[in-house]
């Protein structure tokens, strides 16, 4: 059966770069009705009626101007996805009903401004959210039954975005600056979990109870996300490097014993991950695994879990090493994302390769932190298995589109390589450490990130990023090896491109242009393989 990860990777090959819509320009491009304003806050109240399958609800926003837009250009843009139906939108506490202008799934509001710092409109809507086909992948809302036949319902939208459910500012560029607020409603005999602390549970006397949930932090629009079903709690403590974690499992009733068997990989993976990313971003909102009606996602502070409470990958080993099958892929890759993808976030989805190129390799520093180097290598060179090479990792940017599926795999082999030619893994922890500190809850660019390496690594790796991200084919290393010597050169890479090479842990000078060395008993030639390059040799 192939990998699940693997389909992901075939349907972003088989999707065409060449063709955008005004609609992707929309949800993609951050102009004049976005960047004039600055996202403080949500406070989102939704209604799930189960049996119609539908949801209704408001949205407050908080928002302050960055920047006063000009005459004419006043208007701010709230997107939400048909077949969801904006009903109107309020202006702050005056509740005076505002102008809209709709176009395709975005809406333009009028006359918003009061003030430079405090403005607020509340949206309302309702309707049938899309329903995800191959959740999380393909998302949109799950409305699910557990394995006792109770309701159980989620949503998975990284992709589509959050407005495929609610109004949003569906953009990674802005995040609520003073975090969100939500309340959820449900069937009163079910229990919704979300994102960060728990405030209180209402129930009404329609037999319908709402849940509230507060998070401090600011988080991504696609990790708002509610869990719905007959939920059991189990809690513990970590210390951590900011001190004490709390820590929540949520799960189906009756999977009690086996997550307290299996999730014994969480607080392994923050223990593993803070000792090389720096402390847990989000301790004032908490850590929690929930349980969820598809395989995972990382959902700030409330991580989906869907492994079926089994180690590797649905109990299969994405390397083919065996490695993969000594952890739980689920916990530790979307735990990874609490690093990459939530505290450090790309403000284009072009710039993906930032969360899942460093949460990927994150699955090799938590193997090498548990089970060392070696395992950690041979892991890492497993999953090229996986590349395709179809695509630059970087996708066009300002049209809502992804790059290649290899940003996973081969992102994660990228960064294993610099590791291994920069060859001083202390140092270059630290440099992961300081980049989550100096970039502590941002939205950035690839351009910021390769910048941020060269400089804490003190190597210019703009050719080796250029080939990696932007090319769809790793650097080619030509050889021509004799008895007593060997040459070596790069070809078919980008112009300029001089990556050292590793034989064994000794750093050799390469260029384009042909270098040798002289083979001895006591100085043989050993192309380290955690270089990820392909080989053309001749004799």
């Amino acid at each position: 059966m192939k990998h699940l990860f693997f389909f992901y990777s075939l349907l972003l090959a088989a999707t065409s770069f060449g063709q955008f819509t005004h609609a992707d320009s929309l949800r993609g491009t951050y102009g004049d009705s976005r960047n004039w304003w600055d996202l403080k806050h949500y406070d989102l109240s939704v209604t799930f009626d189960i049996d119609q399958k539908e949801i209704r609800g408001k949205n407050t926003i908080q928002f302050a101007v960055s920047e006063l837009p000009e005459t004419g250009k006043q208007e701010l843009q709230i997107d939400l996805q048909e077949p969801m139906i904006l009903d109107s939108v309020l202006s702050g506490k005056q509740h005076k009903k505002l102008p809209v202008r709709k176009d395709g799934n975005a809406y333009y509001i009028s006359n918003v401004v009061n003030s430079e710092q405090n403005n607020e409109i509340t949206v309302y809507f309702h309707g049938k959210p899309r329903a995800a086909k191959h959740a999380p992948w393909d998302g949109g809302i799950v409305w699910a039954k557990d394995h006792n036949g109770s309701p159980w319902v989620s949503i998975a939208c990284q992709g589509q975005g959050a407005s495929v459910w609610f109004p949003c500012k569906d953009s990674q560029f802005d995040e609520p600056d003073n975090g969100v607020v939500m309340h959820y409603t449900c069937p009163g005999e079910l229990v919704c979990v979300s994102n960060g602390t728990f405030l209180g549970k209402e129930v009404n006397n329609l037999k319908q109870s709402t849940y509230s949930w507060k998070v401090s932090n600011p988080i991504n629009n696609y990790c708002m996300i509610p869990y719905i079903g007959d939920y059991v709690n189990m809690h513990e403590h970590f210390t951590g490097e900011k001190g004490n974690l709390e820590i929540d499992y949520w799960v189906l009733r009756g999977n009690e014993e086996k997550a307290k068997k299996q999730f014994g990989d969480a607080p392994k993976t923050l223990k593993a991950l803070e000792y090389w990313f720096g402390p847990y971003p989000f301790y004032e909102d908490g850590y929690k695994l929930v349980e969820a009606p598809y395989l995972g996602m990382e959902h700030q502070s409330a991580v989906a879990y869907g492994n079926g409470f089994k180690n590797g990958y649905m109990g299969s080993d994405l390397s083919n090493t065996g490695v993969g099958l000594k952890w739980d892929f689920i916990i530790v890759h979307e735990s990874g994302h609490e690093w990459y993808g939530n505290n450090i976030t790309s403000k284009d989805i072009a710039d993906m390769w930032i969360h899942e190129g460093f949460t990927c390799y994150s699955e090799t520093l938590f193997t090498d932190y548990w089970f060392g180097k070696e395992d950690a290598d041979k892991y890492c060179r497993g999953l090229r298995k996986n590349i395709l090479n179809d695509r630059p990792i970087i996708g066009p940017y300002g049209v809502n589109t992804e790059g290649s599926g290899d940003m996973y795999y081969k992102g994660a082999n990228m960064l294993h390589t610099i590791r291994t030619i920069y060859g001083n893994d202390s140092l270059f922890r630290m440099m992961l450490r300081k980049m989550n500190a100096d970039f502590y809850h941002q939205t950035v660019t690839t351009q910021q990130v390769e910048q941020f390496m060269s400089k804490e690594l003190g190597m210019d790796l703009s050719k080796v990023f250029d080939q990696y991200l932007r090319t769809k084919t790793p650097p080619t290393l030509q050889l021509k090896v004799s008895k007593r010597k060997v040459k070596f050169r790069w070809v078919n890479c980008v112009e300029g491109f001089n990556m050292p090479i590793m034989n064994g842990n000794q750093k050799l000078v390469c260029t384009a242009k042909w270098s040798s060395y002289v083979i001895g008993t006591d100085h043989p030639f050993n192309l380290n393989p955690n270089l990820y390059l392909l080989k053309k040799e001749q004799k």
